[in-house]
C-alpha cells in the first residue's frame, strides 16, 4: 500500500488531516497489532496536539522509511516534544539552593505525599501471595535501610514510567495466561496510588511520562488515570528497558532543561520496578551523574508482578524487585518507601 492510500484508509472522515482518535479507530479496524506498534506509537505522539496533514504524514513515514532506525529514528526530532517548552532551554536561576535529599521532615509546601503505602503492598502481597513473602519484603526494606525520603518540591520533578493499560488490561498481561489478574494485582496498586498522587498534586512538580509501543487497544493510558492525565499530555516514546533509548526521543532534552532550572532530583515511578524502572534509573543515574542529578525511585508509586517478589534462586534467594532494589542503590540510586515532599 503506497503512503496516499494508507492515509486515506486511516482518514476516516476524509477531511485531509488524521486526528488521533482517527488514528486509534481506524488501526484497529485494520488490525494493527504488534508489527504495526511502533508507527503507531510514533503517529500517536505527532497527533498528540493537532491532527496529521496529508503531507506531513507522507513526510514522516517516508523518513521512517529511509532511515536505519526506523521509527525510533530521527523522525522523531519532528515530534511536538522539540517545538514544546517541556524540553526548550531556560536561563538557569541565579543564587538557586541546590536540592539534597533528606530524610524524615514535613510538608511546607502543600503537597500531598503518599504515606506509609509500603503497607499497602505488604498486605497485599500477604493476601495474593502468603504471608511469608509480605513479611520478607518488609525485612528485606528494613535490613537495606530503605525508609521514607525528604525531598523538597521545587527542586525535583517526576517521570511515570509506562502508565499504560497494557499492563493491567492489554497485551502483556494477557501474555501471562490464566493466572494474569493475580499477577497484575500490584502494578493496579501502583498505578492507583501514582493516579492519586497526580490527581492531588497535578500543579505542584513537573511531571513526565513514557510509553511503550503497544497494539492499539494496550497502548492508551492505564484506566485509572482517566480524568486525571490531560488528553494534550506528551511523552517520552520508549521502545525497550531504558528511558534512554531511543536518543531522539527528547528524554536526554528534558533533564538537560530540569538541571538548567535548577531540578537536581528526579523521582521515577510506574512499572516495572525490576525491568524498566530499574535499568531507566540506574541508566539516568549514571548519564547524569557528572551534572549532579540525584535519581530516587519511590517504592510507594511503582510495581511488578507478584511473582516478581517471591523468592528465587536466580537472584540468590532474593526476589527480582529486590535484587533489583540492590542494584539500584549499588548503582547510587536513591530508593525509598515513599517521599515526604517539603
Amino acid at each position: 500500500m503506497i503512503l496516499s492510500e494508507l492515509f486515506n484508509s486511516l482518514d476516516l472522515n476524509q477531511d485531509g488531516e488524521l486526528s488521533r482518535s482517527e488514528l486509534h479507530e481506524s488501526a484497529q479496524r485494520m488490525g494493527w497489532h504488534w508489527k504495526e506498534a511502533p508507527v503507531l506509537a510514533v503517529l500517536d505522539l505527532f497527533s498528540v496536539l493537532k491532527p496529521i496533514s496529508r503531507n506531513n504524514f507522507i513526510a514522516y513515514m517516508t523518513q521512517i522509511s529511509e532511515d536505519p532506525h526506523g521509527p525510533y529514528g530521527k523522525v522523531l526530532l519532528k515530534s511536538p516534544l522539540f517545538l514544546s517548552s517541556i524540553i526548550a532551554k531556560r536561563p538557569v536561576i541565579p543564587k538557586l539552593k541546590l536540592a539534597n535529599v533528606h530524610k524524615m521532615g514535613k510538608n511546607r509546601n502543600g503537597l500531598k505525599s503518599n504515606d506509609n503505602t509500603s503497607n499497602n503492598i505488604i498486605s497485599l502481597l500477604k493476601h495474593i501471595a502468603n504471608l511469608d513473602v509480605g513479611n520478607n519484603y518488609r525485612k528485606f526494606l528494613e535490613n537495606m535501610g530503605i525508609n521514607e525520603l525528604e525531598v523538597p518540591t521545587d527542586a525535583a520533578a517526576l517521570l511515570v514510567i509506562d502508565p499504560q493499560r497494557s499492563f493491567t488490561k492489554g497485551a502483556w498481561m494477557k501474555s501471562m495466561g490464566r493466572k494474569a489478574e493475580l499477577e497484575v494485582k500490584p502494578l493496579q496498586l501502583a498505578f492507583q496510588k501514582c493516579a492519586q498522587f497526580l490527581n492531588d498534586n497535578c500543579r505542584c512538580i513537573e511531571t513526565m511520562f513514557t510509553r511503550c509501543p503497544f497494539p492499539p487497544c494496550s497502548y492508551d493510558w492505564d484506566d485509572a488515570f482517566a480524568g486525571i492525565i490531560n488528553t494534550k499530555q506528551l511523552y517520552f516514546i520508549k521502545p525497550g528497558n531504558s528511558v534512554l533509548y531511543p536518543p531522539t526521543n527528547g528524554f536526554r532534552e528534558w533533564v538537560d532543561r530540569l538541571i538548567s532550572d535548577g531540578k537536581k532530583i528526579l523521582v521515577i515511578a510506574g512499572c516495572t520496578l525490576n525491568s524498566c524502572v530499574r535499568i531507566s534509573a540506574i541508566e539516568t543515574q549514571q548519564y547524569f551523574k557528572d551534572q549532579g542529578l540525584q535519581i530516587v525511585v519511590d517504592l510507594s508509586l511503582a510495581g511488578a508482578r507478584t511473582s516478581s517478589f517471591r523468592p528465587s534462586s536466580l537472584y540468590g534467594g532474593l526476589s527480582a524487585v529486590e535484587s533489583a532494589v540492590k542494584k539500584m542503590v549499588g548503582a547510587g540510586v536513591r530508593v525509598t518507601q515513599y517521599i515526604r515532599w517539603i
